[in-house]
């Protein structure tokens, strides 16, 4: 697997970075059961919401996170808006400026890092069989996680879905914010990868659950397959492609 920290192809034509990722897309979603047969060169995926349900172990380590500053954390209800965008974010949304949040997700990764990047982590029913089915059908494939990638490695590595994928990409440090690379940088360098190990990325297709997944994508021009078992609402896969209620629908979608 090539190193996620290198790497700077071209992108490619059929995925035009655009400055106000203003990407046309059509006016609805679609469900799989009369969608066409879609021939994708390459498929991205989300993790979180997507692959992966981390959220048994996200609400514990916000509560300490919180309360080791004296803040209120938030309540269970609130959780899905912490999974999916970069976590200083929402910390930041929570009351603190940007020099604390920065420091708060510091202090989450420590507790996430003592009690295991994979544990409280479960795999969503069906989603490795599509990984294995969609590899065997010889398409490339690549996360695209806004989850720092040492813990995506982690993740994949505990449940053995190391195999299905050509190459892994998270979200890196990055110095210009003193957080985590937001999501267009890494799709962008999972392309990247991706054409480096010899992977036609002519017609990417990115799987998602949120609408930074779609607004991360709408950036290189790249389709979004709405995953509705994840975090996000249904307005927020609006401008999918496609919508998929279960594992099985994704298959279809990816394979026809």
């Amino acid at each position: 697997m090539p190193d996620a920290s290198t790497g700077s192809a071209t992108h490619p034509p059929a995925a035009t970075h655009t400055s106000t990722g203003s990407a046309t897309h059509p006016p609805a979603a679609t469900h799989a059961g009369s969608a066409p047969h879609r021939p994708f060169t390459c498929i991205l995926w989300d993790v979180d919401g997507v692959i992966a349900d981390a959220s048994a172990g996200i609400l514990p380590r916000l509560r300490e996170v919180f309360t080791s500053y004296g803040m209120q954390p938030p309540a269970a209800e609130e959780l899905s808006r912490w999974i999916g965008p970069p976590m200083y974010e929402s910390f930041q949304r929570s009351g603190m400026d940007l020099e604390r949040s920065l420091e708060a997700v510091g202090r989450y990764r420590e507790l996430a890092a003592r009690d295991g990047y994979a544990a409280s982590v479960a795999i969503y029913p069906g989603i490795p069989e599509v990984l294995r089915a969609v590899r065997d059908a010889g398409i490339p494939q690549s996360t695209a996680s806004s989850k720092p990638e040492n813990q995506v490695l982690a993740i994949l590595e505990h449940y053995e879905l190391m195999d299905p994928f050509t190459v892994v990409a998270g979200s890196l440090p990055d110095p210009r914010t003193g957080g985590n690379e937001d999501k267009a940088t890494v799709i962008g360098r999972a392309l990247e990868l991706l054409g480096a190990a010899g992977a036609d990325v002519s017609r990417p297709v990115l799987v998602g659950d949120r609408v930074h997944d779609l607004e991360g994508a709408a950036q290189y021009g790249i389709p979004v397959i709405f995953a509705e078992w994840g975090f996000g609402d249904a307005a927020e896969g609006r401008e999918a492609i496609m919508q998929v209620e279960s594992a099985s629908d994704l298959r279809r979608a990816l394979l026809g």
